[in-house]
């Protein structure tokens, strides 16, 4: 493959670096869409962090992990929901509702008296926090040249590496302090100038309001799924794990046929198209993001196999996000090599998860080693996440680019919550929380989560060969 047909664009001296995006002319907008990204995050992490604490204080342990389910549901269809309300409002007004919304939610759950009106709450923020989330990738392209979309992405993805390392400590420390409250209320001023001064950059709606009809069928399809998902994953029963995977797959593929055929969607025409690029690319990303999600018990195994303390336990399963974030940051610019930068990445984070094994061991070294290989593990997934991000873009034809910048977080969110719930039901049916099989659990979770990975690097190989990096013809 040529430098030609790997940029898209020509030679690569002419990339853009830091400084055009973060200068004078787009330096306040990008501090826009990366501080939207972040304040969703950082939630994302701190009420996660909070939980244990609000269990204890207005109870509700029965509903502990709906407060994650309804908010993963509610993201979900935020992100479905972008690309109409985008249409409708324009970027600006489409930024501040959904900011506006995910305060909401933030007050909700900081007043709540009891479960069930936090999980109110936390439904708003999802919704809120999923519409904030899709629209900040999808207005990239509007806002920046195509020559900056990499670094545009590459900053947008790695606000998750930063709200890792902020959303457990600024949790952990108002739950320590016995006021888990603090924690909602701290983000209420952040997201209150996120929502008005912060969207002062963007631009308003251009013309007559476009299309609002909503692709209800494939939210419904597509909720259910993730919804029967992570239901299931809570359950004790191993066969109601296998049934819960079971009814999601196949709502999935009905997903997926509505969808081909739908006059509304949630993922470009490209992806049903004769050309595959852009179904592999799609394929490459849910692979990735499902492989990624063994950091949920990280830090659980190296409090319970290690012996660390709650926040080194916290900082240890955060090694991931900061191997991403660096990925992202370190090769978003090496748009010359995309295709090799794509079809190796996931190799990382295959040996990643090969070093994490010494989990189920203790001492300096394993913890060291567990860092490291968390680090490759989201270094394999940065490198290529920008990439991957601006092909969809690319790939996708000037029509379809409203989905195209929306899909790309529904396929995140997706397979996030997917990923989870797998997580989940793997540890359980290992007996993690039995201290006499958590050193198995450890070795099954590790072991399983190698086949996602590896069906990542079998995308990014099979994109690559196809010129996953060339301008679709159907492109601009």
């Amino acid at each position: 493959m040529t430098t030609e047909e790997a940029t898209g664009t020509g030679a690569a001296a002419a990339t853009p670096g830091w400084r055009d995006l973060l200068g004078r002319e787009h330096g306040a907008v990008a501090a826009a869409l990366a501080g939207g990204v972040a304040l969703h995050a950082v939630n994302v992490y701190l009420a996660t962090t909070v939980l244990p604490s609000v269990i204890e204080d207005i109870g509700g342990a029965r509903l502990y992990a709906w407060a994650t389910t309804v908010f993963v549901v509610a993201s979900v269809l935020g992100s479905v929901l972008a690309a109409a309300v985008l249409a409708r409002t324009g970027p600006r007004a489409a930024y501040r509702w959904s900011a506006a919304a995910l305060l909401v939610g933030t007050v909700v759950c900081a007043l709540a008296p009891n479960m069930l009106v936090l999980l109110v709450g936390r439904a708003v923020q999802g919704l809120g926090g999923g519409l904030l989330f899709a629209l900040c990738y999808s207005v990239v392209r509007i806002v920046f040249e195509e020559a900056l979309w990499p670094r545009a992405m590459a900053l947008v993805s790695a606000m998750w590496g930063v709200a890792t390392l902020v959303g457990p400590a600024l949790g952990g420390a108002w739950a320590q302090a016995h006021v888990w409250r603090g924690a909602f209320w701290t983000l209420v001023p952040l997201l209150a100038l996120c929502a008005g001064p912060g969207a002062r950059r963007l631009p308003g709606r251009d013309g007559e309001p476009g299309s609002v009809r909503l692709p209800w069928g494939t939210v419904g399809l597509l909720s259910a799924a993730v919804l029967v998902v992570s239901a299931a994953s809570v359950a004790e029963s191993l066969s109601v794990n296998a049934a819960g995977v079971l009814v999601a797959v196949a709502l999935l593929w009905l997903w997926a046929r509505h969808e081909r055929a739908a006059a509304v969607r949630v993922l470009p025409r490209a992806a049903f198209g004769p050309d595959r690029r852009l179904r592999l690319t799609y394929v490459t990303m849910a692979g990735l993001v499902v492989a990624s999600c063994v950091e949920v018990f990280v830090p659980f195994f190296g409090q319970r196999l290690q012996g660390l303390g709650p926040l080194e336990a916290g900082y240890l399963g955060a090694a991931m996000a900061a191997g991403w974030t660096l990925g992202s940051v370190v090769l978003s610019g090496a748009t010359s090599r995309r295709a090799l930068v794509v079809a190796t990445a996931p190799v990382f984070s295959l040996v990643g998860l090969v070093a994490v094994a010494p989990v189920r061991s203790s001492g300096a070294a394993a913890v060291s080693a567990v860092a490291a290989g968390l680090v490759l593990l989201g270094w394999g997934v940065g490198a290529a996440w920008p990439h991957l991000l601006t092909d969809v873009l690319r790939l996708s034809g000037d029509t379809d680019q409203d989905v195209a910048g929306a899909s790309t977080t529904t396929v995140q969110l997706t397979a996030t919550a997917f990923g989870s719930a797998v997580a989940g039901m793997v540890a359980n049916a290992s007996g993690f929380a039995d201290p006499a099989t958590t050193a198995d659990a450890a070795r099954h979770l590790f072991a399983v989560f190698l086949v996602p990975a590896a069906v990542a690097l079998a995308g990014a190989v099979l994109v690559s060969r196809a010129g996953a990096g060339k301008r679709s013809p159907a492109g601009k």
